[in-house]
């Protein structure tokens, strides 16, 4: 399998943006978005394992930016799960696995990526909002894309299966998708591992 450094950025002019089912990626999907994601973290956080991305909950939708001969330059991936929000229910498609590539950064394909993953999530017909959980530092970004930031207790599971509680204040960002628009009020239980 081919390596890059990470110093090393390809220019890219994508072409497409698609919409893959996690089943659905090829093993020449898996090995670009292992380079995509190497590049960036493996220094940090080891290999990159597509059922357990650095040990976060995993995603049943990809959107993959690709240039004219099919190269994978940015990924943004999401996961249905119904979780609960005070004493609500609310189905939401969690987020993670924001990256694009170094030499397509300029330019709005990040913006153009997470426009389409939120249309992706109001087409599967189940998501009434899109969760995140990000660095402070890319906050800016996605208020840019339309996402809000609430501040709310998270209950959710460890890497290790362990439970884990973060009180308010690093970032949690929603976007609604679904006819609901407002947040419930409430903590938040993930019901499972973070994104």
């Amino acid at each position: 399998m081919p390596t890059l450094k990470k110093e090393e950025a390809i220019v890219v002019e994508p072409c497409s943006l698609d919409i893959v089912a996690h089943d659905a990626l090829t093993g020449g999907d898996l090995d670009q978005l292992r380079l995509l994601f190497d590049r960036e973290y493996l220094e940090t956080f080891g290999p990159w394992d597509p059922e357990q991305p650095y040990g976060y909950a995993g995603h049943d939708t990809h959107v993959i930016a690709r240039t004219n001969d099919g190269g994978i330059v940015a990924h943004v991936g999401w996961a249905h799960r119904v979780i609960g929000v005070g004493q609500s229910r609310v189905s939401i498609a969690g987020v993670g696995g924001v990256l694009v590539s170094p030499g397509a950064r300029e330019g709005g394909l990040g913006r153009t990526l997470m426009a389409r993953a939120a249309e992706s999530m109001a087409d599967d017909g189940r998501i009434a909002f899109g969760y995140l959980g990000c660095r402070e530092e890319v906050v800016p970004f996605y208020l840019s894309c339309g996402w809000q930031r609430i501040a709310a207790t998270e209950h959710s599971v460890s890497r290790t299966g362990m439970p884990v509680t973060v009180e308010p204040g690093p970032p949690l960002l929603v976007l609604p998708v679904g006819a609901d628009r407002a947040w419930p009020t409430g903590s938040i239980d993930l019901r499972g591992r973070a994104w």
